[in-house]
């Protein structure tokens, strides 16, 4: 049978659907099936089979009869299990919240259902949606659908795993310090972080509410631009961005960070990448960011403070109930003091601005989403290619940590492989509000590349 969710486009397949090529019916069984057969990657918390076949048969029947429900009609979809959806229990990836039932959909879920979107179950995630493995004691260790040895990066690892794999056609994800561009990278897919505080958050347990932010994964770029418009509630004015015209367009690069302290596969990949773009038309233009170097330390500060004070009485009424490694980073953010934790925000400030400033002088700028490619199950350090080796707490927000602590978007899109078959993944970071440059540049690299293609 043909995969059609590899195959195509969610445009390609709104418009099969509707010239009657083939049923929603079909489409909802081929990732129900393609979930059942991917079970051991621990993907998915709650699946819901019953309801998806049941909302395909109604959708079908509407179809049949004239009735076009928006651009999401029949496509399904998977929802990380921070975000609140009535279908089923809403567990926050906690043991705490095993039968937890929510009396309304967050609001970006009921904006993927009013334009039609089938939504076939709930993904795995880090628990709480803290930390960078989706390795959950409560509902399964999460794999690498590239590696199975390896970590699908986290927290929003069973969505990576459930896009990358073509289960679903998109998935939600939450980003507060690169927890949607991390699974993206690791796993081969697109994922972004909108701009902060674009998207709604309602319905979305907190981790740090300075930084949280919600958006989708997915196959490739168009589809991520069709996810991020309606969930930002575009449903009937949505216009595609035309891929960006390279020729002029100004690609910062950070001097002596952004390819410094990289795995040599990912500094190659990236700079392919580069050439690539210069090749077209694309100006380079390497430059400084004044507090680079301080930023991942500042966002440990505010991501440690934050979600301690969020889970302040959970954590006093259930500590036995949380796994070992958030109990030990909660406690650990109760021992900051509130003086570090104005000085990281002061520190945001200024960062903030410098970024600014930095947009004053290029059009978008690039670096590779991390210096490595998805470390090993319990691995604490990776290798880098000078011999010396990073932890995957700071590796991971190296470069994840600028567009997290200045507020504006980036997105990640595959650029290669390593010698082991492991996705490398570039950040696109764009101004503030500007998701259209970032998702106008991936649509014109993925009309020069194929890496997007790749199945695992």
């Amino acid at each position: 049978m043909e995969n059609r969710i590899a195959s195509y486009t969610i445009a390609e397949l709104a418009v099969g659907l509707r010239h009657d090529q083939f049923k929603i019916t079909d489409l909802v069984e081929e990732s129900l099936q393609s979930i059942e057969r991917g079970n051991d990657l621990h993907a998915f918390i709650s699946i819901f089979s019953k309801e998806s076949r049941q909302a395909a048969k109604a959708q079908q029947s509407l179809l049949g009869n004239g009735y076009d429900l928006g651009p999401l009609q029949g496509i399904p979809i998977a929802v990380k299990d921070n975000i609140d959806d009535t279908q089923g229990a809403t567990t926050y990836g906690s043991s705490i919240f095993g039968g937890h039932q929510v009396s309304q959909d967050a609001l970006v879920v009921n904006r993927l259902k009013a334009a039609g979107a089938i939504i076939v179950g709930k993904t795995n995630l880090h628990e709480f949606a803290w930390g960078g493995t989706t390795s959950n004691p409560h509902y399964g260790v999460a794999k690498n659908p590239w590696d199975e040895s390896r970590i699908p990066a986290g927290s929003s690892g069973g969505s990576g795993i459930a896009v990358a794999k073509r289960m679903v056609c998109a998935a939600l994800g939450t980003d507060t310090g690169g927890s949607i561009r991390l699974p993206a990278a690791m796993d081969g897919v697109c994922g972004i972080r909108p701009t902060l505080g674009d998207l709604s958050i309602d319905g979305i347990f907190p981790v740090a509410w300075t930084m949280d932010t919600v958006g989708p994964l997915c196959s490739n770029a168009e589809d991520v631009e069709m996810l991020l418009a309606v969930m930002k509630g575009k449903l009937h004015s949505f216009t595609p961005v035309r891929p960006s015209n390279l020729t002029g367009l100004r690609i910062g690069i950070i001097k002596d960070y952004a390819i410094t302290g990289l795995q040599a596969a990912v500094r190659t990949a990236f700079e392919d990448a580069l050439a690539l773009l210069q090749k077209h038309g694309a100006e380079l233009v390497v430059l400084p960011l004044p507090g680079v170097e301080e930023v991942v330390n500042a966002q440990l500060v505010v991501d440690a403070v934050e979600p301690s004070a969020a889970h302040y009485q959970l954590m006093r009424d259930h500590a036995d109930d949380y796994g070992a490694d958030v109990l030990s980073r909660l406690r650990a953010g109760c021992d900051l003091t509130g003086v570090e934790y104005v000085q990281a925000q002061r520190f945001r400030l200024r960062f903030r601005q410098e970024m600014e400033q930095l947009f004053r002088q290029v059009d978008v700028v690039l670096t590779p989403t991390l210096p490595f490619t998805a470390p090993h199950i319990g691995a604490t350090s990776v290798p880098i290619s000078d011999g010396s080796t990073v932890s995957t707490l700071s590796g991971n927000m190296k470069y994840t940590a600028i567009p997290s602590m200045s507020g504006v978007p980036a997105m990640s899109i595959p650029i290669g492989f390593d010698q082991d078959g492991l996705p490398i993944g570039m950040q696109v970071i764009a101004p503030a509000h500007r998701e259209d440059t970032a998702l106008g540049l991936a649509k014109r690299y993925q009309q020069l590349s194929e890496f997007h293609k790749r199945l695992p």
